[in-house]
């Protein structure tokens, strides 16, 4: 099984963003541990491709990746890179934040997990969910020519590479695959007199009233349904 860790660099936010590096890596998996039972997973080397978006690039993106005008003189066409991230018919696509990838790739008919939505549901007590912040909250001890800077494509596709390896240990592939579809499981709120709060700790009452007549969106109504369901198994 090939899993292929994806990311973007872009000229800003979608819609009107165009993207100015692809980076990659894939995560392999091979037989299962006679002993154990889980699959063997081994990560390759990053790779970072510089495409040419076609428009100057904005002020307050290359505040954020540092990749200007003069570095994308001679690129590639962005179809160049997504041809890249297509070769050897990997068994799903990954990114952190994956809605955001997928302005730009679709992949075909490939699946997709996101590191985000599964990094929420398995570590909620994570700070921030950050690829950067769960490496370090989980422990990930990385070698930095490889995994910095930071919001440059292929190490940000690196990091999440070994952030997906631990979430290997806890889930399958299938698990991943079935939270990216649905919405985000949200770990703490984020509004109201319960800002701050684990969402196992809010009343049912007020869940039900974010479920049934609130206008809130998809992620807060699947969150606080999710909760509500627990407290009336738990009843």
């Amino acid at each position: 099984m090939r899993l292929r860790l994806v990311d973007f660099e872009t000229t800003g936010m979608p819609p009107d963003a165009r993207v100015c590096e692809v980076g990659w890596c894939d995560l392999v998996g091979r037989d299962a541990d006679p002993t154990t039972g889980l699959m063997q997973w081994s990560i390759g080397e990053p790779q970072g491709l510089l495409v040419n978006p076609r428009c100057p690039m904005p002020p307050d993106a290359r505040a954020i990746h540092h990749i200007g005008d003069a570095d994308l003189v001679g690129t590639p066409a962005i179809e160049v890179g997504f041809r890249k991230l297509m070769e050897g018919f990997p068994s799903a696509f990954v990114a952190h934040n994956a809605s955001f990838e997928q302005n730009f790739f679709t992949g075909g008919e490939t699946p997709w997990i996101c590191t985000l939505k599964v990094a929420r549901r398995l570590w909620p007590g994570c700070p921030s969910h950050s690829n950067q912040c769960l490496r370090y909250f989980l422990g990930i001890e990385l070698d930095d020519a490889l995994a910095m800077p930071p919001h440059r494509a292929a190490p940000d596709a690196y990091v999440t590479g070994f952030i997906l390896m631990e979430a290997l240990k806890l889930v399958t592939v299938d698990d991943m695959i079935a939270w990216t579809n649905a919405p985000s499981l949200l770990p703490r709120v984020t509004f109201g007199k319960h800002r701050g709060q684990v969402w196992a700790d809010l009343p049912g009452d007020y869940l039900s009233w974010l479920v049934n007549k609130s206008d809130m969106d998809a992620d807060t109504k699947f969150t606080a349904k999710h909760w509500l369901e627990q407290k009336r198994r738990n009843a």
